[in-house]
């Protein structure tokens, strides 16, 4: 299938993304390689991803940058299709990857997933990365807390959280602007013919070129590979942050993200924070599923 990226460029062109003023965070610079990351926020596989994402944009960063798009279809929004519920159960019912508090009952919530699209992309009109930490908080507040995302004062507390504007925040929640970057998402996930989340589709330097989509989440080698045929070489992998400094960036990390990003057994990986705790720097919080790490020092 010919995948193309202009429309999505399009866009953000006409909503200003592209050209975002000074007192909001930029874009990455032109790197050689660019990955759209389809996902849906309420997903469990997509939060199962999370280790690996980070793995690959830590040792290979210097290489792509990610646009993140949300893929889902107005009428699933409008009345939440069961279907789409019972798809979530059977999901969260899996022994995840990423640590969780168990089965997520999403069936038994009064879910509107239009408003979880929405505050994210609302989010992110205060800067990519602002929108990364407001789309991890609401993953963790579904995921660990078991919390309605879809709910406004749920999703205040998110943005709280993830150090949003708050009064901003609200305001872009239900603005014309938020709508139409949400629209600019649908129609890219069409254009693209996604499917299924997650999906990844790789794209070079050469926007005559097609994109290679990835649907679904896969052993970490087959991204690795999949970026050095696009190179057209071995791309030069990053040396890894020390395990302090990886946790006082993101703050708070699950066991299973740090020893996959830093390429050791989860027992070793606890071991070294259990010397930090006791050093007081960080704090265990233990879920169903496994443990993350609060960064405190």
């Amino acid at each position: 299938m010919n995948l193309k990226r202009h429309s999505f460029e399009e866009c953000n062109q006409e909503l200003g993304i592209c050209g975002i003023s000074d007192s909001r965070e930029r874009l990455p610079l032109k790197k050689p390689i660019e990955i759209y990351l389809f996902i849906d926020p309420l997903c469990q596989e997509c939060w199962s991803m999370e280790p690996i994402i980070k793995k690959l944009q830590i040792e290979y960063g210097h290489y792509f940058k990610v646009r993140i798009l949300l893929a889902g279809k107005l009428s699933h929004w409008n009345a939440f299709d069961r279907s789409l519920k019972k798809r979530n159960q059977r999901e969260q019912t899996l022994d995840p990857t990423m640590c969780c508090a168990g089965n997520v009952e999403l069936n038994k919530m009064d879910l509107h997933p239009y408003n979880a699209f929405m505050a994210v992309k609302a989010a992110e009109l205060q800067g990519p990365r602002a929108g990364l930490r407001f789309l991890r908080k609401l993953r963790e507040a579904l995921f660990l807390k078991k919390c309605n995302v879809t709910d406004e004062a749920i999703l205040k507390e998110c943005s709280q959280e993830a150090g949003l504007d708050e009064d901003v925040f609200l305001a872009d929640l239900h603005s014309a602007t938020a709508t139409k970057a949400l629209q600019c998402d649908i129609q890219t996930t069409s254009e693209m013919d996604v499917e299924s989340v997650p999906s990844l589709v790789f794209f070079n330097g050469n926007s005559e070129e097609a994109g290679i989509k990835i649907s679904g989440s896969y052993p970490y080698h087959i991204y690795e590979q999949l970026l050095e045929d696009m190179l057209g070489h071995k791309p030069e992998r990053a040396s890894h942050p020390q395990l302090e400094a990886f946790l006082c960036h993101y703050g708070f990390l699950a066991t299973s993200e740090i020893a996959t990003v830093l390429d050791k057994s989860p027992e070793e990986v606890e071991r070294s924070l259990k010397t930090l705790m006791l050093q007081q720097k960080v704090e265990a919080v233990p879920f169903k599923y496994g443990t993350f790490w609060k960064w405190i020092a």
